[in-house]
């Protein structure tokens, strides 16, 4: 399988590239990954290293995916290197939080280009190769485009944004055998919130919050995206994936006063 993977960072698109390297190494194949980051991390060396142990075949593009020639270079570094691609994982966002009323225009345009416009630019410049190997894209969105996420700034929108353009994507490129969706995990412990996390309070309530009695790591992210990605989902398309621990759906249990679901009897 030859891969882009955008925000190839210890958090949800490391965790992906290990997730691809492992199914490849068990099958007995390589993966081809371009691992793509704003700046070349020790972080990034060190996956690189770990997959590589794996039999992966990595080259890693750098680059801000806010200016809008990157995402086409990233694309046509990976065809050169690869000589062609049958994935794109476009994982790379930004949070800036602000309440709306406060938001300068530049922030808003910022996080619009790189949560949603980079891959519009990915999927126009990856087009023909996918059509070709009837491949797919699959983009991290978030609970935050399924719902108001107040004091965020411009980034529910963007979500929203993101995955109301995979959706049309989907719909545009079935005829070519090309699969679109996205994932929108709920909580996520990543490097990105650790900072969050380390109020053991915090963490504890937020759990409390979560149906599944826990909050998300980046391998609940990353097995949806492999999954999508694998043969088994090549009829699945134009669909949001929420991966939260039934957090979106919980509303309902919040309500003072409703029956206690673990005392009712089910007999």
């Amino acid at each position: 399988m030859r891969v882009i993977v955008t925000g190839a960072s210890p958090g949800i698109g490391g965790s992906t590239i290990r997730k691809l390297a492992q199914i490849a190494n068990q099958k007995g194949e390589q993966l081809q990954i371009a691992a793509c980051e704003i700046t070349l991390t020790d972080d990034l060396k060190f996956l690189t290293k770990e997959v590589e142990r794996l039999g992966a075949n990595v080259k890693i593009f750098t680059g801000d995916l806010s200016e809008p020639e990157c995402p086409a270079k990233i694309v046509g570094d990976s065809l050169k290197a690869f000589g062609g691609l049958d994935a794109v994982v476009s994982n790379a966002g930004i949070t800036s939080p602000a309440p709306l009323i406060d938001l300068p225009v530049s922030k808003w345009d910022k996080l619009l280009n790189v949560n949603t416009r980079a891959t519009l630019l990915l999927a126009q410049a990856a087009y023909p190769a996918l059509k070709e190997s009837k491949g797919a894209l699959v983009a991290v969105a978030s609970m935050s485009g399924m719902g108001a996420h107040p004091g965020m700034g411009a980034y529910s929108p963007s979500k929203a944004a993101l995955i109301s353009l995979c959706q049309v994507l989907a719909q545009e490129w079935a005829c070519d055998g090309i699969n679109v969706n996205t994932v929108s995990p709920g909580m996520v412990r990543t490097p990105l919130t650790q900072k969050v996390y380390e109020n053991n309070q915090i963490a504890k309530e937020r759990a409390a919050l979560v149906p599944w009695g826990r909050v998300g790591n980046p391998e609940d992210i990353s097995n949806t995206i492999s999954f999508l990605l694998s043969p088994e989902a090549s009829y699945i398309t134009g669909q949001n994936i929420l991966v939260d621990g039934g957090f979106v759906d919980s509303l309902y249990r919040h309500i003072p006063g409703l029956p206690d679901s673990s005392k009712i009897d089910k007999n």
